[in-house]
């Protein structure tokens, strides 16, 4: 992905060094958390909390701020930024917080550029990580509760010896495209009137590109042949890459599945400009500048891609 496209999304950018090989080693992870330096991202589910107000506005608390917020689970390590261990933990339910700390979803974050790009990205993993911790708790193989080791990254059953990863969900979003005109939808989660790309979860065993060609056929009734990569991004709601793609479609006679879509078209290039810009005579706009979905959109109105 090239460096442009990447500033422009939300979540694609990180300042942190992962430093994986760290997390195999316990007694390494234990200095990191009790060095003086380290920083907190606290989460609320998919809230974070924010020190607003301050110069500049930062999600990252200090360890002795943080302490008395975070629940009783242990710290999931992101890794280092300038010499600084980065940890992400959940904060105790109903916490009494201080004026100046405000939990705010991190869509909400993305969208409105409460936090640099880098930052964002810190916040998909620590998100991501959390859920996954929250969410399996409990030995899949066994049924016994599995505690997390090497700094968040895997659970271990100490009932049967079963080892759990987290998991990150593909999925494959794509823009189709016939000559000058492009394939867009309308979900009822959208606040009317949004028309967006097509997206659908890569099955196992699927490439990313039938995955393409199937969502598409599935949801819009369109054949799909060509299909062409462009970029992808973290979407931490809660845990998925979204994969994104351009397809040359093969039929134009759209047939719609009304379970995932309330409407489908093709629109003109110049009439999708027109979208973009904000200035559609009925209203009609895409996506914010932040999702991959307006990136697919803006570099094929631009010309910035052959398909």
């Amino acid at each position: 992905m090239n460096d442009d496209l990447t500033s422009r999304m939300g979540f694609a950018r990180s300042f942190i060094d992962r430093q994986a090989l760290l997390r195999a080693n316990d007694e390494e992870m234990a200095a990191m958390l009790g060095r003086r330096e380290a920083l907190f991202y606290l989460f609320a589910d998919d809230r974070v909390l924010v020190q607003v107000g301050a110069a500049p506005q930062t999600a990252g608390f200090a360890a002795e701020h943080a302490e008395g917020l975070m629940s009783g689970e242990p710290p999931v390590f992101l890794g280092v930024a300038d010499g600084r261990p980065l940890f992400a933990a959940s904060v105790i339910a109903e916490a009494p917080l201080p004026e100046a700390i405000k939990p705010i979803d991190i869509r909400s974050v993305a969208m409105q550029g409460l936090l640099p790009d880098g930052e964002l990205g810190a916040l998909a993993q620590g998100r991501s990580m959390l859920y996954w911790h929250a969410t399996h708790r409990f030995c899949s193989r066994c049924g016994h509760e599995s505690t997390p080791v090497q700094g968040g990254y895997r659970r271990d059953c100490s009932h049967c010896g079963a080892q759990h990863f987290p998991r990150t969900d593909p999925v494959s979003i794509m823009l189709i495209v016939n000559g000058e005109n492009c394939l867009l939808g309308r979900s009822g989660r959208f606040a009317a009137p949004m028309y967006s790309t097509l997206a659908g979860f890569i099955e196992p065993g699927e490439t990313i590109e039938d995955a393409v060609r199937r969502e598409t056929m599935e949801e819009a009734g369109i054949t799909v042949g060509k299909v062409t990569y462009l970029a992808s991004q973290p979407w931490p709601f809660p845990a998925s890459l979204m994969i994104g793609c351009y397809g040359k479609a093969l039929s134009e006679d759209i047939v719609i599945d009304r379970e995932e879509l309330m409407d489908a078209r093709w629109f003109s290039r110049d009439e999708v400009r027109i979208m973009l810009s904000g200035e559609h005579p009925d209203g009609l706009v895409v996506p914010q500048r932040f999702s991959i979905a307006h990136q697919l959109i803006w570099s094929w109105v631009n010309g910035h891609v052959a398909i």
